[in-house]
């Protein structure tokens, strides 16, 4: 079966269709990851988008029950060059199609990547449709004015509070859309972690009496959680804080900062990222289409802490008297390298020194 991708450019795009079959619309991006696409569609920092991979073969080790970074996936489509239909692979339980038509997600192939993932770099991320139908291309221009969700942290947070029993710190995680892995780290170093919704208030979570509080990763637009910027400010000084991605951008707003939109984000498994204090550089996991402007730290009480090489954007920060520190990419790392692991450690032992002695532990 055909499918087509059509760009609010104008561009369109045929190849052919695996997966599900009907319409969706979404942001248009790329990632550079060249393993992971299981791990990116389950990614609810991926709500609403339309993922292009850019890497040319992919579906070739097929699809794991324990590779996913949540329950169900929230990209709205897949984009790659070429779809490896029968998967080989000692883990694999399904074809990535059958994974995609179980949700609903149109996957599409035969598409030149390289050009596409051109053309978003130059132009920058834009709309665009997925579409197996036959509809007429003034029908779908005509879809393409609808504007795109603006409620994704909505969308995928969690709806309870849900806690994972342990002996040791007791972590209060703030779902804005929060992958798996972070819970998995903070329960390997014997963390409770309790997961709360985005729109928790503060007087709910110092109910819970925690040790520290985690800011999860998320989609969107740091600007459009207004309920998490005030949370997050009225926390601050109360107990430890480690933000990740969203979380790094909602800390950044909450201590007077700005953000802004990229012209095509910060998607992959081996981004470079130099921590300033140490000169150490890491290859990091991202995904993100905002950034916190450099500029607008001043004056914050907050410092930046780590850069982007690619592109000098704003990667780490961390408050100047307080116990908080974040970083915008994902060091809970999957898919992506191993290299960031360490900061978990280092919340920890900000957990520690603050119960200790009120002491905060340099991020």
């Amino acid at each position: 079966m055909k499918a087509r991708l059509l760009l609010e450019d104008g561009t369109l795009l045929v190849g052919e269709s695996f997966g599900a079959e009907g319409f969706k619309r979404g942001e248009v991006v790329f990632t550079t990851s060249m393993t992971g696409y299981q791990e990116i569609l389950t990614d609810p920092s991926y709500c609403g988008q339309i993922v292009v991979m850019t890497y040319p073969l992919i579906g070739n080790y097929g699809i794991s029950r324990d590779d996913n970074e949540s329950l169900r996936p929230y990209a709205h489509g897949l984009i790659v060059r070429e779809y490896a239909e029968y998967a080989s692979n000692w883990r694999n339980e399904l074809p990535l199609g059958t994974f995609l038509k179980e949700y609903g997600l149109i996957g599409i192939s035969g598409i030149d990547t390289r050009m596409l993932t051109r053309k978003i770099r130059m132009h920058g991320t834009m709309k665009g449709i997925i579409t197996t139908g036959e509809e007429s291309l003034a029908e779908l221009n005509e879809q393409m004015k609808f504007p795109l969700m603006r409620d994704q942290v909505a969308r995928v947070s969690t709806k309870s509070i849900h806690i994972s029993p342990n002996k040791g710190k007791r972590v209060v995680l703030m779902d804005f859309g929060a992958k798996h892995n972070i819970v998995r780290e903070l329960v390997k170093r014997n963390c409770e972690v309790i997961t709360v919704p985005y729109s928790t208030s503060a007087e709910e979570i110092l109910r819970f009496r925690p040790d520290g509080v985690m800011l999860s990763n998320g989609p969107g637009n740091p600007k459009d959680v207004p309920e998490g910027i005030r949370t997050i400010r009225q926390l601050m000084g109360k107990m430890p804080l480690f933000g990740i991605c969203m979380g790094h951008q909602l800390v950044a707003l909450a201590a007077g900062a700005d953000t802004e939109k990229m012209k095509f984000g910060h998607r992959g498994g081996n981004h470079p990222v130099k921590e300033l204090a140490t000169g150490r550089t890491v290859i990091t996991s991202q995904n993100h289409g905002y950034a916190v402007t450099s500029d607008s730290v001043k004056n914050t009480g907050l410092e930046i802490t780590h850069i982007a090489l690619n592109d000098g954007t704003v990667e780490g920060l961390r408050h100047k008297t307080l116990p908080v520190f974040t970083v915008q990419y994902h060091p809970e790392s999957a898919p992506g390298p191993l290299d960031s692991g360490y900061l978990f450690d280092r919340f920890l032992e900000m957990m520690e020194s603050f119960a200790r002695k009120g002491e905060t532990v340099n991020a």
